[in-house]
C-alpha cells in the first residue's frame, strides 16, 4: 500500500501543474501509477485531497529528516526555527505549482480546516525536532506563532523570483526577528517588578494550561506526537 501511495502521489505532480488538485488528477495518476482506481481510492478516500494532504505530508517529513541531519548546535535558537522553515520550503522546490495549486485548494471554505491543521502540524513539527520542551500556554503560542510565520513565507516564497529566493530567506529573517522581539518584550514585562505583579493573575491562568503530553490524543490539528 505504501509503495502504491508513494507512486500515485510522484505520478500526481505532472498533472496538477496543468490541471490541480482535481479529480482527474486522481484519476490520472492512478493510471500512469497502473494502480487500480478502486485500490486508489482505498488509499485516498477523498481523492484529490487526501492526495494534496499526503504531498504537504511528506514535505514535512523530508524536513524532519533533514532537521535531524544537518548540525544546527552552532546556530542561535531562532536561526534554526528559521532553518526549519527555510527546509520544509526547499523540501518542495521542484515542485512549486503543486504547492501553489495547494494553497487554492486549501483556501477554499470546505477545506479551510485542513489547511489550518497542515500549517499547525508544519509548525509542531519543527518544534518537536528542534527539542522544544515547553509544558504550558507557551506550547500553544510558539506553535499558533511560527504558523503564522510560516504561512506568510510560503505565500511570498510562491511570487518570489529572485535568484535563489533570497528576497525570502530575507522575509523569513524578518519575520522571525518580529517573533522574538515580541519574546524579548514579554521577558523584560516579567522582569519588571511592578508588571510582573500587573501580570500574575493572567500569568498564573496561563500557567495552569499544560501542553500535551506525548502518547495521549491532544484533538488539536496537526499534533505530532514525540517519539
Amino acid at each position: 500500500m505504501e509503495d502504491a501511495k508513494t507512486a500515485i502521489l510522484d505520478a500526481s505532480l505532472p498533472h496538477v501543474a496543468f490541471d490541480g488538485w482535481s479529480e482527474d488528477t486522481f484519476r490520472a495518476a492512478a493510471a500512469d501509477a497502473d494502480v487500480p482506481l478502486e485500490q486508489a481510492r482505498a488509499i485516498f478516500p477523498r481523492g484529490a485531497l487526501d492526495l494534496a494532504i499526503a504531498f504537504h505530508q511528506r514535505g514535512d517529513a523530508q524536513m524532519v529528516a533533514r532537521l535531524k541531519a544537518e548540525n544546527l548546535l552552532s546556530m542561535r535558537f531562532r536561526d534554526r526555527v528559521a532553518a526549519g522553515v527555510r527546509f520544509r520550503l526547499e523540501a518542495v522546490g521542484e515542485d512549486k505549482e503543486a504547492v501553489r495549486r495547494g494553497s487554492t485548494l486549501f483556501a477554499l471554505p470546505q477545506n479551510a480546516a485542513e489547511g489550518a491543521k497542515l500549517i499547525w502540524g508544519t509548525a509542531d513539527a519543527i518544534w518537536t525536532t528542534l527539542g522544544d520542551s515547553a509544558q504550558d500556554f507557551n506550547w500553544y503560542t510558539k506553535r499558533a506563532t511560527l504558523s503564522g510565520v510560516y504561512a506568510a513565507t510560503v505565500l511570498y516564497w510562491l511570487g518570489d523570483e529572485s535568484e535563489g529566493h533570497q528576497a525570502t530567506w530575507e522575509f523569513l529573517d524578518r519575520r522571525i526577528e518580529n517573533v522574538m522581539q515580541f519574546e524579548k518584550v514579554k521577558a523584560q514585562v516579567n522582569a519588571n517588578p511592578l508588571a510582573s505583579k500587573l501580570m500574575a493573575g493572567p500569568n498564573w491562568v496561563l500557567s495552569q494550561i499544560k501542553a500535551p503530553q506525548a502518547g495521549i490524543d491532544p484533538n488539536l490539528p496537526g499534533r505530532m506526537t514525540p517519539k
